[in-house]
Order: structure tokens, then C-alpha cells, then sequence
């Protein structure tokens, strides 16, 4: 009799909570809609499972019904987590407006409206794709045409102003000294080559000196002072036969050669002195002043859209050799240096025209990355023309597709170069093209390449 009223006290207690749950699942959807009534039933028959368990009496010793309970509750609580969860409602701008419109709340005894089931409104937001990943090669050719292509007014006002001062001083040089044999004065320079040029800023402009070769010859760069085969010496022959005078360039003569440091001077005492060149400024639209403290021959150009350094460079040309009056810094004053300026610009052009390849556009993204990089700078020009000339003797493919194999590779003979301390030249292997490096520079400049060669992105990054 006890058992009996302890199981209907108990079927009561279940019957009054069995009441209690119809009767808020029957006004679920009515307040929550028909996916907040799902929601709630399946949570309210997981949780119903849980009680009847936790109420009903346990077959103690059954080791079977044990391991029954304990799966049912594996599955309701499997049943919870994939309880589908109800869409978030939308954040209201203004808190004081009612959650619903009071037009939209259900009216009693009037009949709703069939709803018609519309297809699914595409959503005005598109969601934003990944970004892609670039290749090196994309890389490149990005950096390429962002950074180092030149404002259209800088390609063409630039060589046209150069062009026009070159003629101002090549008049003056006629009027004041008609007795020295000057060549025609000519542009040079990145800028006209079109060889690594971040901006229309520095031009060369050449002073051929004509000698005549049966009162000069050159005496090579291994027998000088210096023991730099890149330096040579013009050495004024036959003085018995020929005595000092006889030659317009006598007066430059130092120990019975041509001293680059005194045709220097005398150029640079024009160039300061003699020529009026705000009047020549004023005629071009620009201010033209030269540099007075700079042992090298230059003019500073200031324009209203461009400005201008340009570098005065006497020239001789012999036995097939290009010789600048650039002497090294010291007491030695006789020395020429030799350019190879001319060869690299014809031999990289070349070799390009004869396979279609992209080794000037990997010049021009080297020399732009190391003109402005801090610690490469001293790499840009003919080092770094001299590494894809060597390159090219190996029969590697300069294809465009090929741009940044090559140019990885470019990175990786450098260092090779580095630790070595030698960049010998494409057209004379007894010259090292790293001699005026100091150690300090070509550790720090192996340090930064070996880090480039892992990530070559680091040099394209803004400095």
C-alpha cells in the first residue's frame, strides 16, 4: 500500500510537470515563432529524459541498465548541443522604439493572411574574399611599376633641360677657349639610358678632350702608382721631337703627364666664375648655381617641376679606352679613370634584343632598391650590372617569366661576391669593382642580402 501511494504520489508530481510543460510549449510558438518553439521542445523533452532518470528507481547490480543510462545520457546530451540556436535578433538604433510594431501584433478573431513563401533575397553585402597571397614574380613587377616608373613631366622636361644648359656651355667653352680642341658636349646617365632611375635627379654630361695619339699614349693601370689597373695615366711622348707647346694640352701637363687634377680646377674656375649663369637660368625658366665646395664639376638645376644634378666629366677616348677625369682622393693627381659605363648599357641591351630577355627590367628594380636602401647603396650601378653580365655567360634563362628566379639569384651571387670581397668586371677580371668598400660596408651589406635571400620581400618594403 505504501509502494503504491509513493508511485501515484510520484505519476501526480510527473503528471502536474507534464502539465505545466504542454502548457508552455503550447504558447511557445505563439511567443517565440516556430523556431524558438522547436528549440524550447527539444531542450524540454532532453531535460524531461533527465528527470524521469534521476526520479525513477535504479536496477542496482544490472550492469546492463547502468550502461543503457548511461548512453541515454551521451544522447541527450548530444541532443542539446545540436539543438539548432535561434537567429540573433537585430540591434534597435533607437532603444526607445517596441520590440514589435503594435500594426504587426495579432488582432483577436481576425484571420491572418496566407503567407507566400518567397525565394531568398540575395544579401546587398557580398562578403569580402581573402586577400591573395603574391607571388615574388607579382611582387616585382608591382614595385616595379609603382615605384620606379618617372612622372611623364620628369621623362621629357629633364632631358630637355640638360640638353639646353649642355648647349650654354658648350658656346661658352668655344668663345673662351677656342684654342682647346673640345669634343661636342654629350648627355649620359641612367636618365637617358633608362637604366634604374627612381626620378629625373642626376645627369652625366661628357667633355670629350681630343688628343692627338701621336703626342699621347696610355700607360696601364698595373704600372701607375696606385697598382689599380681601373686607373691609367696619359703620358705626352717624343718631347724631343715634339717640345712642350705643341700640343694645346701641354699647359695641364704634371711630370710629363696629363693631369686630370689640373683640367679640373681650370674647368671648375670657369664653371664658378666665368659663366653668368643666372642669366643662363634666367633664360631656361630655372635657377642654375654650381656646387663651389664639390672637388667634382657640378651644377645644381632647380626648376619649377624638376630638379636637376648634373656632372661635368672631361672625357678622352683611346686605344679603344674610356678615361674620366675622376681621379681617387689623395695626392695623386695624373690618374684617368676608366668607365665601362658605355659597354655595360650596349652589352645589356644586346643580350637582351637577342633572347627577349628581362635583364634591364631587373636592373632597374635592383638599382632602384639599392639607391634607396641605407645599407645597399654602394651596390647600385655597374656592381650590380657586372653580376647579371656574369650571369648571362652561364646560359640561364632571362625570360620576363623568369624575373624573379633571376632575380633571387642576382641576390645570391652578390653575397657569394661579398664574402669574398671581389666583384671582378665582366670586361677586365684583373679589376675588383669592391676595392673602395671598406669591411664594415660589405659586412653589413652581406648581413642584409643574407636576410633578403630567405625573404627577398624585405628590400621591397618602404623605407
Amino acid at each position: 500500500m505504501a509502494e503504491f501511494t509513493r508511485q501515484r504520489g510520484k505519476r501526480q508530481e510527473d503528471g502536474g510537470l507534464g502539465n505545466v510543460l504542454d502548457l508552455l510549449l503550447a504558447n511557445a510558438r505563439l511567443v517565440l515563432g516556430v523556431s524558438g518553439a522547436v528549440v524550447l521542445a527539444i531542450a524540454t523533452l532532453a531535460v524531461k529524459r533527465l528527470i524521469d532518470r534521476a526520479t525513477s528507481p535504479r536496477d542496482e547490480g544490472d550492469p546492463k541498465a547502468e550502461q543503457k543510462t548511461l548512453e541515454e545520457s551521451w544522447q541527450d546530451l548530444a541532443l542539446i548541443k545540436a539543438t539548432p540556436k535561434p537567429p540573433k535578433k537585430q540591434r534597435r538604433e533607437d532603444l526607445s522604439e517596441p520590440l514589435l510594431s503594435p500594426a504587426r501584433l495579432p488582432v483577436p478573431g481576425e484571420a491572418r493572411e496566407p503567407r507566400v513563401c518567397s525565394a531568398p533575397l540575395e544579401t546587398s553585402r557580398v562578403e569580402s574574399s581573402p586577400p591573395r597571397c603574391l607571388t615574388l614574380q607579382e611582387k616585382l613587377l608591382s614595385h616595379y611599376s609603382s615605384r620606379l616608373a618617372m612622372p611623364e613631366v620628369q621623362t621629357s622636361l629633364a632631358p630637355q633641360l640638360a640638353r639646353s644648359i649642355c648647349a650654354q656651355l658648350q658656346n661658352f667653352l668655344r668663345s673662351k677657349c677656342p684654342e682647346l680642341p673640345f669634343g661636342s658636349l654629350f648627355l649620359s646617365g641612367p636618365l637617358l639610358d633608362g637604366l634604374g632611375v627612381l626620378a629625373a635627379d642626376h645627369v652625366h654630361l661628357m667633355l670629350p678632350v681630343v688628343l692627338d695619339a701621336a703626342l699621347w699614349s696610355l700607360i696601364p693601370g698595373e704600372d701607375t702608382v696606385v697598382r689599380n689597373p681601373q686607373y691609367w695615366m696619359i703620358k705626352r711622348t717624343d718631347l724631343e721631337y715634339f717640345p712642350r707647346g705643341r700640343s694645346p694640352w701641354d699647359r695641364f701637363i704634371v711630370g710629363r703627364y696629363l693631369s686630370s687634377n689640373m683640367l679640373n680646377e681650370s674647368l671648375h674656375k670657369m664653371l664658378v666664375a666665368s659663366i653668368n649663369w643666372p642669366a643662363i637660368g634666367s633664360l631656361l625658366g630655372s635657377v642654375i648655381h654650381p656646387v663651389v665646395a664639390s672637388q667634382e664639376l657640378k651644377l645644381e638645376v632647380k626648376h619649377d617641376q624638376v630638379e636637376l644634378s648634373i656632372t661635368l666629366f672631361p672625357v678622352v677616348e683611346m686605344e679603344d679606352k674610356v678615361l674620366l677625369a675622376a681621379p681617387p682622393e689623395g695626392l695623386v693627381e695624373n690618374l684617368w679613370l676608366e668607365s665601362f659605363y658605355r659597354a655595360e648599357v650596349s652589352k645589356v641591351k644586346e643580350l637582351d634584343a637577342g633572347d627577349s630577355g628581362a635583364r634591364q627590367h631587373c636592373l632597374r628594380i635592383l638599382n632602384g632598391i639599392c639607391k634607396s636602401h641605407p645599407t645597399l647603396h654602394k651596390l647600385s650601378g655597374s656592381p650590380l650590372t657586372h653580376v647579371i653580365l656574369h650571369l648571362s655567360a652561364s646560359g640561364l634563362d632571362w625570360a620576363e617569366e623568369s624575373l624573379a628566379d633571376r632575380f633571387q639569384q642576382v641576390l645570391e651571387e652578390l653575397l657569394v661576391y661579398l664574402e669574398k670581397g671581389v666583384l671582378p668586371s665582366y670586361f677586365n677580371h684583373k679589376i675588383n669593382l669592391f676595392c673602395k668598400l671598406l669591411e664594415e660596408e660589405i659586412d653589413e651589406m652581406g648581413f642584409m642580402l643574407y636576410r633578403a635571400i630567405s625573404e627577398p620581400e624585405l628590400l621591397l618594403k618602404e623605407k
